[in-house]
Formats: structure tokens, C-alpha cells, sequence
């Protein structure tokens, strides 16, 4: 009998079974694939970092070094496993060629460096997570540019510098688990030994990267402190293996949490859309259910029945959820198994999103119990008398028509029927609200990343070109002559010199640790503090959000600096953004010494009217070998990958919120129109015609829906971009500020939004046809 009854009542409301059950799905789907992929990528990365042997502690180091001071350093440390030291031939882009083109990669802000395979750890892996073998003649590609330059296997790769040239077939690609995320502005290139030595010889520039592999990986803090008091060679960022898998997992997991958040959204819609429909069942319903409770069967007896119906409803759309699960997951980890390939399959791959599909299946049941609590407060007299479960909640002296001398009829009738109803057009606002708010966030941080202010989260000011000089024996001679070239240049509009240093920073403990310190003038190109300002006195600093989180220190602390053979002690001035070197840098005004200058840099602005593109070429032409950056080729070059993920992720939500809208659009003013059934006789007795009818749903949908994008705004604004911040705090950047583009935020979104709930209410309104004179009210009233 009961099976009878559900079956009956599923094909009597076929629409609001389908939309609840497709709510339910995709919310399912949605938290399944995002615990999946979350999953899926920390076990790719330990699988790949376990076959790659990272080291636990880097030190790139520019300039000479002394092998034997540091294996005898390593040889007596009780905490290293194994050290190995990787000198890198440092390639300009200028003198890179891809396929048969012939244009140089002279535009790339990639720091291109040739190596070889290592021996002891830190192997560089081809696209099945094998160690490169590389022959004679051919050499293995980042993958960053197999993606950039659309490069395959056999095509060519040439290396010319002058009269030397030097040409290679593409063997392989390179997942390289310390350079792979694009974000990493350095990457290497694999080549045969013969081919390196070779390659050696006409190029002299050169790096390394200092390695150690440790007995524990849990003492890398204690390893990095010891390695920094040594005086082993420093000039570069230091970098450990969780900076390196948080960096990998970055791009991925950024989109995994995206798609988490999108789903806690879908969840809530599909949450008010099934309180909804309850409560208009049982609003259908409530002479059947004044019958029962006349004849004695108890309220949870009867609020079984109903419970039943979204038991079986919740349990089919959550497993269909999970199922569908594990085909689409495919979708979205492209770019993880090209970066880092995939781990096998185990049996918490489809343990942990049942899961997901399992929490989503218990919330909805929760809620079904907290919703039909009301039948408790329902009495048979009362259902049996009134034929509702509560009051009509008309506010009668509301909004009189007679008192409107202003506002037309159909918009006064539209209003007033929003106004009184508030409670059931409510429910219909905050869904506007959260399909809004699931477009708008993902596009205006889309946005953020692709806009040229997204530099200053970078620890740097907001520049037209920036010119970068590594340190070598004449490094200060030429960035002389390169400042003297650009106060001469009168196409500059300003421009600020910096310089980065070595310095040596005591901690808590009393050790001296390397830090990297810039020095020069930052009111040029300002950043937006988190706290503060910038220094403005010799005995101030100002550290990035890591960096000051790290050594536990706020504004107005103070800390002991080694400078120019002095203690100095420094007041922090300022807590500031940075992505870069693991977020962990500093800016301050001292003095610095020639040996210890890691790089110089030259931010610019030029004139108004002046091509940059032109003066990037002539900049790189005229300090060479200084690296010259377009800036706002850097942002679309280093976060490549990241945006690309995100592109999707926002088409994705885009649509999912748009279906979302039509469907309850659909479902809210079919409901409503049955319900109104007696109102719409009175109104036709009047002399409305059906189109003015028509009309005035159509303009309480655009009430609804314009007050719903008012709030989606305002939530985006601040829970939005907080959530962003949480997110990106992970890598220096505490708090994000959304640039909106104001043409598809405030334009092009609401558009989209307003024709496509305008065309749903046209529609779900056509069933307004029955309401007529005569035979057609009657039929009505019979109803």
C-alpha cells in the first residue's frame, strides 16, 4: 500500500521530483569528485615525489662554490641521508628555438637552465613517472612548454648562441618535482652528458642547486636553521619539500576547493528548494492529512509516509551522484596527469567519495525531520476548517491600490504580492541569491588573477617593465651603467632601483639564519599592507605575511639583523603579500655589500603613449644579458596553468547556476500558480487578461531576482573574497581584494541571469489558462 502511494504521488508531481532529484544528484556529484580529486592529488603527489627522490632541503646558490666544505658539512651532520650538488648551465631565452620557426624564445619569463640526470636523488621523470634516459642528441622538455608551445615528441629544439648552434630532437618531456608548477619562473632542461659537456663550453653562466636528502623529513625545519648558520654558500632562495608539494598540489588544489565551495552552495539551493516543495505538498495534502489525524493515526506515523518519499528520493540521487562520480573526475584531473601523472587506484578512491555521497544523503534526511516537525503543530480541526497548515499571513493594510497615484497597476499588484508573501518569496530570493553568488565569485577571482595588480601579491609594486641582473663578478659595474641608461631615457616616466642581499637574521634561539632582504626606495611602486606601511627609517622593516607568521612577530616587534659586520635591531613597519621565494622575504633600508647581493632590479613606468612592447626590446637588447619583463606577460606566463583551471571551473559554475535558476524559477511559479488558483478567478472576474496576469509574475520574478543579486554582490564582496583570502593564504597572500571587471560583473551576469528567469516565468505562467468566466472559474473553484 505504501509503495502504491509513493509510486502514485511521484507520477502525480513528476517536475518537482525530477528537479529534487537532480538537485540532490549534482550535490552528491559535486562533493564526491571534489573529496576525489583532493585525494586523488596527495596521493599522485606522494607517488611522484617518492619516485623522483625529492631532496627535503634545496639551496640555489649563483656563484662559485666549494664541494668539499659542503660534503664535509653533510658528513658531519648526524641529519643528512645523502647530499648531492647540481650545477645547471644557465640558458637565456633569446637563444632558445622551438620547432622550425625560427623566433626565439626572447619573450618567455622563463629562467631556461640545461642539466643532466642525477645520480643519487632528485630525478627527473617522462610522462610515465620513469627516470629520463636521455641519448645523444635529444633532449627532454618541461612540460610547461609541451603546454605553451604545443610541442610533441620528434619535434626540434635549437640552442644558438653567435656562431654556435646546436640542434636537438624532443625525446621526452620533464615532470620536474622542484620546477613543474608554472608558477616557478626556472625550469630544466634534460640533456645526454656528452651533449651538457658540450653545451658547458659556449655557455659560462651557470647555477647549483645545493641537495640534501635527510634521515627524517619531519627536522627540514631543524636541518634549514643548522644550514643556514653553516656559511655554506646562500646567494638564492632556499626552498624545502613541503614548500615544493604545496606548490604542485597548488594549481589542483585550488581547483578541488573551488568545486567543494561550489558544491556547499548547491547543497543549500537544493536544501530550500526541497523545504519548498515540502511544504507546498503538504499544503496540497492537508485535507488528506486532517482525515488521518481524525481517524487517529499519530503525526510520526504520518510524517513517516512523507518521510519515506524523500528517503527513497535522497537515497537513488546520492548513489546515482557517486557513480557518476567516478566518470566525470576525469574531467578535471587533465591537468594533473600531465604534471604529475596519477597513482593506481586503491580502495579509498572509491571509499572516500561514497562517503561524500553519504554525508549528502544523512544531511538531507536531517533536514526532511527538522522541516516535517510542523506536522506536529497541526491539528485535524484546524486542517479540516481552514484547509492550511497555517495562516494566510495577508498584511491587509499594506500597500492599499487605491492609495498608488504613481505606480502602474501591474507593478503595484507585482510588489505588493512580493511584500506580503515575503516569507514564501524568501525562499525564491536567497536561491537568486546563491546561483549569483556561484557565477560572480569564480569570475571576479578569475579576474584577479588575470589583472596586472595581481604583481603586487608577488611582493612587488605595480610596474610597466622590470629588469632583473643576476649577480656575477660584474654585475654592479653593468646595473650602474644600466641605471645611467635609464635616467638618461626620457620615454621613463619613473623608475625604482632594488637591490636583494643576503643578510643574516638572529632567531629566537640566538642562531643566525640567511634572509633575503630588498633595499631601494618603495614609494615608487607602493604595496598594500596587510599592516603598516613600508620602511621609511634605517632602523625599519617590513616582512612578508609567511614570513612574519613563521617567526611569530606582528607590527612593532623588533628583530636583530647582521649588517655590514653590525647588530642591528629593526622594528617592523610592515606586514606585507608575497607569493614568491615561499613567501618568506623582507624589505628594509640598510646598507649592503657587493659579496653579498643576490640580484639587482630595476622597476619602470614609462610615458604615456610609448610602446612597452618596443622598449622591452630595447632594454633586452641593450643589458644583456639582464632578464627585461613585460609585466603583464610575467602574470599570463607564471599563472598559465592556474588560470587555465580556473577558466573551466567558472564556465562550469556559470551554467550550473544558470540550469539552477530555470529550474527553480520553473518549479517556484508552477507551485505558485496551483496555489493562486481561487486568486487568479477573482482576478479574471475583474477583467485581467491573461497576459496582464502573465505579466505581473514575470515582474515578481524581477523583483525577487533583482534583490537577490543586490545580496549575491554584497556576499561575494566579503564571504567571497574572504574565502579566497583563507585559500591563497596558504601561499603568502592573506587577503585577497577582487578586481571586478565591471562589464560582466555588473552588466553581462545580471543580463544573463534576468532573460533566462524572464523566459522560465513566461513559461511556467502559460498555465495560467484555465482561469476564465463562467465554466472556466468554476472549474477552478472546483479545484
Amino acid at each position: 500500500m505504501l509503495g502504491t502511494m509513493w509510486r502514485k504521488d511521484i507520477a502525480k508531481n513528476k517536475l518537482i521530483t525530477a528537479i529534487l532529484f537532480l538537485f540532490i544528484m549534482i550535490s552528491s556529484l559535486l562533493v564526491a569528485s571534489s573529496a576525489s580529486m583532493l585525494l586523488e592529488l596527495f596521493r599522485s603527489v606522494d607517488n611522484w615525489f617518492e619516485k623522483a627522490a625529492v631532496p627535503h632541503f634545496v639551496q640555489m646558490h649563483a656563484g662559485e662554490i666549494d664541494q668539499r666544505e659542503i660534503e664535509a658539512f653533510a658528513n658531519g651532520s648526524k641529519l643528512v641521508k645523502d647530499q648531492q650538488t647540481v650545477e645547471m648551465i644557465s640558458i637565456e631565452p633569446a637563444h632558445v628555438y622551438f620547432g622550425e620557426s625560427g623566433e626565439s624564445e626572447a619573450g618567455s619569463v622563463m629562467e631556461m637552465s640545461i642539466v643532466k640526470q642525477n645520480n643519487a636523488f632528485d630525478f627527473l621523470l617522462d610522462l610515465t613517472n620513469n627516470r629520463l634516459d636521455v641519448l645523444p642528441g635529444e633532449i627532454a622538455v618541461p612540460i610547461y612548454f609541451k603546454q605553451q608551445q604545443r610541442l610533441e615528441i620528434g619535434d626540434t629544439m635549437r640552442i644558438a648562441k653567435g656562431s654556435f648552434s646546436m640542434a636537438f630532437t624532443i625525446a621526452d618531456f620533464v615532470r620536474d618535482a622542484q620546477m613543474n608548477p608554472s608558477i616557478v619562473s626556472s625550469k630544466r632542461f634534460v640533456v645526454s652528458d656528452l651533449d651538457w659537456e658540450t653545451l658547458k663550453g659556449h655557455f659560462t653562466d651557470k647555477e647549483y642547486l645545493i641537495e640534501f636528502l635527510l634521515h627524517d623529513g619531519e627536522r627540514t625545519s631543524e636541518f634549514e636553521q643548522l644550514y643556514q648558520s653553516s656559511g655554506l654558500p646562500h646567494q638564492g632562495p632556499a626552498i624545502t619539500s613541503a614548500q615544493l608539494r604545496l606548490l604542485n598540489a597548488l594549481t589542483d588544489g585550488v581547483a578541488a576547493v573551488v568545486i567543494f565551495l561550489a558544491s556547499l552552495l548547491l547543497i543549500a539551493i537544493a536544501f530550500l528548494c526541497l523545504r519548498f516543495t515540502m511544504l507546498a505538498a503538504m499544503e496540497e495534502d492537508i485535507y488528506e492529512i486532517g482525515v488521518l489525524k481524525a481517524i487517529g493515526m499519530a503525526g510520526d506515523h504520518i510524517r513517516r509516509l512523507y518521510l519515506m518519499k524523500y528517503r527513497m528520493i535522497a537515497l537513488l540521487a546520492s548513489l546515482a551522484g557517486y557513480v557518476l562520480s567516478l566518470f566525470t573526475e576525469r574531467a578535471f584531473i587533465a591537468n594533473r596527469s600531465l604534471f604529475m601523472g596519477t597513482a593506481e587506484k586503491s580502495a579509498l578512491s572509491y571509499i572516500v567519495p561514497l562517503l561524500g555521497a553519504v554525508c549528502i544523503f544523512l544531511l538531507v534526511m536531517l533536514f526532511c525531520r527538522f522541516v516535517l516537525r510542523r506536522f506536529k503543530r497541526i491539528s485535524a480541526v484546524e486542517a479540516l476548517r481552514s484547509g492550511s497548515t497555517s495562516a494566510k499571513g495577508r498584511m491587509s493594510g499594506l500597500l492599499k491600490l487605491h492609495r498608488s497615484r504613481v505606480i502602474p497597476v501591474h507593478l503595484f499588484v507585482g510588489m505588493q504580492d512580493v511584500l506580503v508573501r515575503i516569507r514564501t518569496f524568501g525562499l525564491l530570493g536567497l536561491v537568486f541569491t546563491l546561483c549569483f553568488f556561484l557565477i560572480i565569485v569564480p569570475a571576479n577571482f578569475l579576474n584577479t588573477l588575470k589583472s596586472p595588480d595581481f604583481i603586487t601579491y608577488m611582493g612587488a609594486g605595480r610596474s610597466d617593465i622590470q629588469i632583473d641582473m643576476r649577480q656575477t663578478s660584474d654585475a654592479a659595474q653593468r646595473y650602474n651603467e644600466m641605471l645611467a641608461y635609464i635616467q638618461n631615457d626620457c620615454d621613463v616616466e619613473k623608475y625604482s632601483p632594488l637591490v636583494t642581499s643576503s643578510y643574516k637574521l638572529r632567531s629566537e634561539d640566538g642562531i643566525y639564519e640567511n634572509v633575503s632582504v630588498q633595499t631601494g626606495d618603495f614609494s615608487l611602486f607602493p604595496l598594500a599592507y596587510l599592516s603598516g606601511a613600508a620602511p621609511v627609517q634605517n632602523d625599519e622593516m617590513a616582512l612578508s605575511y609567511l614570513h612574519a607568521k613563521e617567526r611569530g612577530k606582528q607590527l612593532g616587534d623588533t628583530l636583530t639583523l647582521l649588517a655590514a659586520g653590525k647588530e642591528r635591531e629593526l622594528k617592523i613597519s610592515g606586514i606585507y603579500q608575497d607569493v614568491t621565494n615561499g613567501g618568506k622575504t623582507a624589505k628594509a633600508l640598510l646598507p649592503y655589500e657587493a659579496e653579498s647581493v643576490l640580484w639587482y632590479m630595476v622597476s619602470l613606468n614609462v610615458k604615456p603613449g610609448v610602446a612597452i612592447g618596443e622598449k622591452t626590446a630595447e632594454y633586452a637588447a641593450a643589458f644583456h644579458p639582464a632578464k627585461v619583463t613585460f609585466m603583464e606577460d610575467y602574470l599570463s606566463q607564471t599563472l598559465s596553468s592556474t588560470i587555465s583551471q580556473l577558466q573551466k571551473i567558472t564556465a562550469l559554475t556559470s551554467t550550473a547556476a544558470l540550469v539552477i535558476a530555470i529550474l527553480i524559477t520553473a518549479l517556484f511559479f508552477n507551485m505558485l500558480i496551483v496555489k493562486d488558483a481561487s486568486d487568479l478567478v477573482i482576478m479574471r472576474s475583474l477583467g485581467f487578461s491573461l497576459k496582464q496576469i502573465r505579466l505581473q509574475y514575470i515582474i515578481r520574478s524581477l523583483l525577487v531576482l533583482l534583490a537577490g543579486m543586490v545580496l549575491g554582490t554584497a556576499a561575494a564582496g566579503t564571504l567571497g573574497q574572504g574565502a579566497v583570502s583563507v585559500l591563497m593564504s596558504l601561499m603568502g597572500a592573506a587577503r585577497v581584494a577582487f578586481v571586478v571587471n565591471p562589464l560582466v560583473a555588473y552588466i553581462w551576469i545580471p543580463l544573463a541571469l534576468i532573460v533566462v528567469v524572464i523566459i522560465t516565468t513566461l513559461f511556467s505562467s502559460l498555465a495560467v489558462t484555465g482561469a476564465g468566466k463562467g465554466a472556466g472559474a468554476a472549474k477552478l473553484f472546483s479545484k
